[in-house]
């Protein structure tokens, strides 16, 4: 799992959901591609990635429209081109985060 250039346009939620904060994503995901935490859009942060097969994900909070503090766990959407895609990269995110 990588931080990707390729486009993240068309990825959707398939369901896939994971529980933790903004400061762990960024240890394990690098900088966020979007960061707006002013609680102003749909979406304050959002991290676009890639998995090893070259499948990209997204992960971004959903519709929380407040700041949220880095340190606060919250449920981040994992989106992606297919629920086999999103699957896999909440499988390889969250043995990362429990690394």
């Amino acid at each position: 799992m990588k931080p990707t250039t390729k486009s993240s346009s068309g990825t959707s939620f398939f369901g896939h959901e994971v529980y933790t904060t903004v400061n762990d994503l960024t240890k394990v995901c690098g900088e966020p591609v979007y960061d707006g935490n002013d609680g102003q859009d749909k979406v304050n942060f959002e991290w676009e990635m890639e998995l090893d097969s070259g499948d990209v994900f997204t992960i971004y909070d959903w519709k929380e429209y407040r700041s949220i503090d880095k340190n606060e766990p919250i449920e981040f959407h994992i989106g992606g081109h297919s629920e086999l895609v999103t699957k896999r990269a909440l499988n390889v995110l969250l043995n990362k985060l429990q690394a």
